[in-house]
């Protein structure tokens, strides 16, 4: 099965995560972007929901560490955010457009090779929200945990 369709069905086997109808739409150059519709996550001003807006960009970013571990022999792994800061700087009145990417502080081989050798890594991890005018209105940044489950590799 294709990353990005294993990707989706994992997101659809988590009923709040498809109650908000989540889609990832591709991985291109280490950037994972997502979409979801504004039906299924609009409050009631009409706008995207803050907890839709906060709960995507999660998902993101674990979808994205998910890929990029599997990608890399580790379908195994445990994924889990262990703290992120968000920023809303505008309402959306749109569909839900999402990128994750790593922070630049982070180093992708670093990762992948400290999970090899330990069982385990963090990373941290920057995704946003978009408007239809390519306007960021939400960001989060975020520490994700990986481990390798027990009895695993």
């Amino acid at each position: 099965m294709d990353p990005i369709e294993t990707l989706n069905a994992l997101y659809g086997a988590m009923p709040p995560v498809a109650a908000m109808q989540v889609r990832a739409v591709r991985l291109d150059s280490g950037v994972l972007h997502l979409h979801a519709p504004l039906a299924a996550n609009v409050n009631d001003k009409g706008c995207a929901f803050g907890g839709s807006l906060a709960g995507v960009m999660t998902l993101a970013g674990w979808g994205l560490l998910n890929l990029e571990l599997a990608g890399a022999g580790h379908a195994q792994a445990e994924i889990y955010v262990a703290d992120s800061q968000l920023r809303y700087l505008k309402p959306l009145y749109a569909d839900l457009e999402v990128e994750a990417r790593l922070a630049p502080e982070s180093d992708l081989q670093a990762f992948l090779r400290t999970f090899s050798e330990r069982g385990r890594a963090r990373a941290m991890i920057q995704a946003r929200v978009r408007d239809p005018d390519g306007a960021t209105v939400a960001e989060l940044t975020g520490r994700f945990a990986a481990f390798r489950p027990p009895g695993s590799e």
